[in-house]
């Protein structure tokens, strides 16, 4: 994939490095121990706190947020390391991931983090060339250990990672460029997850609709008597779910075959709420201790541990053995009851959120399945039934496409930019004219997406 209009430096050199190949010409190569000094001061324990990430650098540390939950801090910081605005921290279990960058802020980090003085490049150059995706394997290759996720890095090997220095004046060029992109990108990025969430609302209304109204616009109404129902069809029944359906309670026990192989159906990742739909298979022997709940086809699995996730499974036309977790109700349909009605009933929100509104507990809210077969739900005839589920299938399926969509853009933005950020960094491509007259927000959206329609 090309770069833009942007075009090569007039001249090249052999860098000397094979994953960096051939360099601008008039550009130095320097090893890291030219230009990081490491520093270490303590002492100011009244400073705010910093964490070093992955996806950001050096940032602010939410003490108070979920994800902090599991990182003790103690009593006492007056040993944490001092980082004023402009030093370079990393966290050096955690290089290899790219865990490290030129912090914005004055603060203090664990003990157990790097903190450098920068010379020879300006920070905020140094910081957009050496998170970028080509210097990020340097660091996996100076750090050593065992252990998936904590490898710890050698300071001495890290000194020697070269380190492409351009004239001053094109650092500051490069920056203001990966500045005006970045920030273009990440407008056009928002108004498409934008887009994602006015789709999925638009689908769940859709949803909510269809369950609990039909497809029929002069359908005549009257009240269900159930309050988050409202008005419903004249001759649709209002039961509890349990009437509709069974709580499968098939399980695995321990004298299944531990060589008994099958997909364990569980959350994808913790907040998403998506579930992964195609696991890979799994024998009995090495399956979470969880993993016990046997489902079969037409089931639908809802979560009954963090509802609010809103994790809702339909199996359909399933081949394999499908397990899971005992954190999962796993409703069976009752005869008269079409399984993926069930599957659309009980994800629409209106549902999950009397789900999550019955719930008990803080960190793990959950509901019992006794509690949640007792909710009042409303349920047509069986031939209804089956023209919702079609105008359903349909419908969802345009809006899902119009998702995918969307989120394959954002996607196709991510991959180039990380491309860029690369190319420029590296001197593949040269952006002093481009600085020179950056283009409108307009004409800057065409360039990038002509680009990616030649992917």
């Amino acid at each position: 994939m090309k770069t833009l209009h942007l075009k090569p430096y007039p001249s090249y050199k052999p860098s000397g490095v094979e994953w960096l190949g051939d360099v601008p010409a008039h550009w130095e190569v320097k090893k890291l121990r030219s230009i990081l000094t490491e520093v270490t001061e303590r002492n100011q324990p009244d400073w705010p706190l910093l964490s070093v990430v992955r996806e950001r650098g050096v940032i602010l540390r939410d003490v108070t947020g979920m994800d902090e939950n599991h990182n003790f801090i103690p009593d006492d910081l007056t040993n944490y390391k001092v980082v004023h605005k402009g030093q370079f921290a990393m966290n050096k279990m955690k290089a290899w991931q790219g865990s490290y960058g030129v912090s914005k802020h004055d603060g203090i980090v664990s003990p157990a983090y790097f903190t450098f003085d920068i010379s020879d490049v300006t920070g905020d150059y140094f910081h957009v060339a050496v998170r970028s995706k080509i210097y990020v394997p340097f660091f996996s290759q100076a750090s050593d250990g065992v252990r998936i996720g904590q490898w710890d890095l050698s300071q001495v090997r890290m000194r020697e990672i070269p380190c492409l220095v351009p004239p001053l004046a094109e650092q500051n060029a490069i920056v203001r460029y990966l500045n005006q992109a970045d920030e273009r990108i990440r407008r056009y990025v928002s108004s498409r997850e934008r887009l994602i969430e006015l789709l999925e609302e638009y689908r769940q209304a859709v949803i909510q609709h269809a369950v609990t109204r039909g497809v029929d616009p002069d359908v005549r109404l009257k009240p269900s008597g159930v309050e988050w129902l409202g008005d419903v069809p004249a001759h649709w029944e209002v039961l509890p779910l349990k009437h509709w359906l069974g709580m499968n309670e098939v399980v695995l026990s321990e004298t299944t075959d531990p060589n008994f192989e099958f997909r364990y159906i569980d959350i994808g990742s913790v907040g998403t709420g998506v579930l992964i739909e195609k696991p890979q298979k799994i024998r009995f022997a090495t399956a979470p201790s969880r993993a016990r709940r046997i489902v079969r086809d037409g089931d639908t699995i809802i979560s009954t541990v963090r509802t609010y996730l809103k994790a809702v499974w339909f199996a359909e036309d399933t081949k394999d053995n499908f397990i899971c977790s005992t954190g999962f109700a796993v409703l069976t349909p009752r005869q008269g009851t079409l399984p993926k009605f069930v599957s659309y009933l009980t994800q629409n929100n209106s549902f999950i959120d009397r789900v999550t509104a019955n719930s008990v507990g803080i960190a793990y809210p959950a509901i019992t399945e006794s509690r949640l077969g007792s909710f009042q739900v409303v349920v047509p005839p069986f031939s209804e039934q089956v023209a919702i589920v079609a105008y359903l299938d349909k419908t969802t399926a345009d809006i899902d496409i119009a998702i995918n969509r969307a989120r394959r853009e954002i996607e196709l933005l991510g991959e180039y930019r990380t491309r860029l950020i690369a190319d420029v960094v590296t001197g593949k491509v040269d952006v002093r004219e481009a600085v020179a007259d950056l283009p409108d927000d307009g004409m800057y959206r065409r360039l990038i997406f002509d680009e990616i329609e030649r992917v």
